[in-house]
């Protein structure tokens, strides 16, 4: 039975990723980080009962911050396959903790690639770092011949999160060569699905627009509404993940769609999944949307009811305004295709989060319910 250790297991990455590997018939070990409220609703499904001989998922409590605390887990676990999914990957806020940032995701990275080689792994354990798309800061001048960043485009970050990613994939890169280790970056581009944090847009914006059709939010504020991102489902992107780990070379790899969007078309498409139409006016600062047709009774919204406002406050201080990737090595080379588009995905995640809300309304009903019999 092949061992693998993820960390960063409790994150929408490695939670998808569990799956996947316990459905291979690998045993899996994940790293979490203590806290004192539980933090394991993403993989709850899947641990049940850790006295049980049959559970193939066992977890650690481990922090990438802790050299100590990654060389005693991995030498417990003797992972054939360690998957890094763990960071501090809000770009936002890497630009107030950027100590922090730098400390996790970029020293992490490090911590595990020097304790596969302190404890002598480096023959048996193979190790997918998880690099991004940030790295190529979104220069027009480092895109290929085409219009997209591949393996082989310059890198220029432009956020705390990025630098602290670079510095992972280039001390990935050097353990692979100075030590002959399967170590693999794949650059992800941005990837999201119902399992997607909170405070991140996309996620930010179907859960929003859930509450506004069910009326309990007014609008949603958002940063800059221009700016194009290559956004695909995070089911694809671990597929890809555990894909690197089982080629013949270990190499670097693109993980994108090769399609990109902008954060206005993405909001227009949320709203779109619940029969509600916007029509858009002002720019910059002052661009609002407002509605302009409910073609589904189930969430009915006034007409000319302003749902959007944009808020200075979400720039960043240094904006990457487009990032497309072209994933032409990975198709070619490991055959893998992408099973969503954005439509798929968007309606995945707007299944999703309208199926939540709707509980919050039935909780409200409920407690209507109960102040009415007690008076």
């Amino acid at each position: 039975m092949k061992v693998a250790l993820i960390t960063g297991i409790t994150g929408q990455d490695g939670s998808y990723l569990a799956e996947l590997l316990l459905e291979k018939g690998y045993m899996v070990h994940g790293i979490k980080r203590r806290s004192s409220l539980f933090n394991t609703d993403r993989i709850d499904h899947l641990y049940q009962d850790p006295h049980d001989p049959n559970q193939r998922l066992k977890l650690h409590y481990g922090d990438l911050t802790d050299s100590m605390n990654l060389t005693r887990i991995i030498q417990e676990s003797q992972p054939d396959e360690i998957y890094n999914l763990g960071a501090m990957s809000h770009v936002k806020v890497s630009f107030d903790s950027p100590e922090y940032v730098g400390n996790v995701d970029g020293l992490g990275t490090l911590r595990i690639l020097e304790a596969v080689r302190i404890l002598g792994l480096e023959k048996k354990t193979r190790i997918y770092q998880a690099s991004t798309s940030e790295l190529f800061g979104g220069l027009a001048e480092n895109k290929n011949e085409n219009g997209f960043y591949d393996e082989n485009s310059p890198l220029y970050p432009r956020s705390p999160y990025g630098v602290a990613k670079i510095y992972g994939f280039w001390i990935t890169k050097n353990y692979r060569e100075a030590y002959d280790m399967f170590a693999c970056n794949g650059l992800l581009f941005n990837h999201e699905s119902p399992r997607r944090g909170e405070t991140f847009v996309t996620r930010k914006i179907t859960r929003a627009v859930s509450k506004i059709a069910l009326g309990l939010q007014d609008k949603i504020f958002l940063g800059n509404l221009e700016a194009k991102r290559d956004w695909g489902h995070a089911k694809d992107y671990v597929r890809m993940m555990w894909m690197i780990l089982q080629a013949d070379k270990a190499e670097d790899w693109v993980i994108a769609t090769g399609v990109t969007t902008t954060v206005r078309d993405f909001v227009r498409m949320a709203f779109g999944e619940v029969g509600i139409e916007l029509e858009f006016k002002g720019e910059g600062v002052e661009e609002k949307a407002y509605v302009t047709a409910c073609n589904n009774k189930e969430f009915q919204v006034e007409i000319g009811k302003e749902v959007l406002s944009v808020d200075p406050s979400y720039f960043r201080p240094t904006e990457v305004d487009l990032l497309l990737g072209d994933p032409s090595k990975a198709k070619n080379k490991l055959g893998w295709v992408p099973e969503y588009d954005l439509a798929g995905l968007v309606k995945d995640m707007m299944e999703g989060d309208v199926a939540l809300m709707k509980k919050d309304v039935d909780l409200l009903k409920a407690g209507h319910q109960i102040l009415k019999q007690l008076e």
